[in-house]
């Protein structure tokens, strides 16, 4: 049948300033690179990028791990790739709750048929490694502990290595959410002792939304290896995916890989390389401390307390009397900026203020204060 609607253009998006919870504001070499010319999933040329890129996701989560790759879905799709893979029915699995994603990895859990034993904090702490020492003491039997390294929905960052360290003490594996500390806060998988963790490409390290690095250790890998269960998804099955991501032998293919993403993943962690993580760690730091200055100077507070602040998430409380959708959409409607709403019981009392990446710049900091104080003005 005819298509009788008014004609459709092509979709023009507006330039926007993101400075939200994510996506960041993506550089122009990184859609350069994803509008290059798409070639096969196989054709060698191809093949030789991915080995590149497990080469570059290695140096961003300071690992040595073989098993590190980008799952082809965002972050929430490297997270279950971690449980469907680590948990069977039956295992009892310490998860550390101290906002939204937290709870994800409850449901997570449950849906891998495993006994989810939660460790709650308050939104806007960090997990309390004295309660997760409690936990494995009431659960000797635990064999995973899951916790938010960096929480989306808090700005609020955990200590991972002591997390870790128990997890160890006590015989279980870890699996790490640090999907917004990658690239932007220290992310040290072997110096720490993770096992298991995952991230997306769209937070810090500035890439379009749709992939999530992972990256699984040698106890992970065993864990897997062991199972007495098949893998509950078929498309997150590593003993499946490695045949195309493995790179030993002749690949086999397992799905059609986002083709052009992978372009823009392969530049956006060239350009990390480039600028050397230390200092990308710094970058974001000093760009928190001149948002902190002036945000403060607005008579803003901080919901998380300075010594677990995310210098790439600023979580402050909005201010006595300024309706939280008005403020927002004048930012957006006049000055084209994004920033995030509070979630969850944060929900009309909080803004998530992003540095993150390319958008983690004096121009977006200068810009976003400007914007700010136009429409918090009596």
């Amino acid at each position: 049948m005819p298509f009788t609607a008014p004609a459709i253009k092509p979709f023009q998006p507006p330039r926007r300033t993101l400075m939200g919870p994510g996506p960041s504001d993506v550089p122009p070499r990184i859609l350069e690179a994803m509008a290059r010319p798409t070639i096969g999933h196989l054709d060698p040329a191809f093949t030789d990028m991915m080995e590149e890129l497990k080469q570059l996701l290695r140096y961003a989560f300071q690992t040595e791990n073989k098993l590190t790759f980008p799952v082809s879905g965002p972050g929430s799709v490297g997270m279950e790739t971690c449980f469907v893979n680590l948990v069977e029915p039956g295992d009892k699995v310490i998860v550390c709750i101290n906002g939204v994603f937290g709870g994800r990895m409850v449901e997570n859990v449950k849906r891998a048929g495993g006994i989810a034993v939660t460790v709650e904090d308050a939104w806007g702490e960090p997990v309390s490694v004295a309660k997760v020492m409690d936990a494995f003491k009431a659960n000797p039997d635990a064999k995973l502990l899951a916790f938010v390294h960096a929480e989306t929905s808090t700005g609020a960052q955990s200590d991972a290595k002591a997390l870790a360290e128990l997890a160890r003490q006590h015989g279980a594996l870890t699996i790490m959410d640090c999907v917004t500390s990658l690239g932007g806060t220290p992310v040290l998988v072997d110096e720490w002792g993770i096992d298991a963790a995952y991230s997306g490409s769209q937070k810090c390290l500035s890439c379009t939304p749709g992939l999530s690095p992972v990256t699984f250790g040698a106890r992970a890998i065993a864990k897997v290896q062991a199972r007495k269960t098949p893998v509950q998804s078929w498309f997150m099955d590593l003993n499946l995916v490695l045949g195309y991501w493995s790179g030993e032998g002749k690949r086999t293919y397992h799905h059609t890989a986002p083709i052009n993403p992978l372009y823009g993943l392969h530049e956006a962690l060239v350009i990390l390389a480039e600028e050397g993580i230390e200092n990308a760690w710094t970058r974001h730091r000093a760009m928190h401390e001149q948002l902190k200055a002036g945000l403060e100077k607005l008579g803003m507070r901080f919901v998380v307390a300075e010594g677990a602040r995310l210098p790439q998430l600023n979580s402050v409380y909005i201010p006595e009397g300024v309706d939280d959708a008005a403020a927002r959409g004048r930012l957006l409607k006049e000055f084209d900026l994004e920033i995030g709403a509070g979630l969850g019981a944060l929900a009309g009392k909080i803004w998530r203020i992003g540095l993150m990446g390319y958008s983690a710049k004096q121009q977006n900091v200068d810009y976003c204060l400007k914007a700010l104080t136009a429409v918090l003005k009596p």
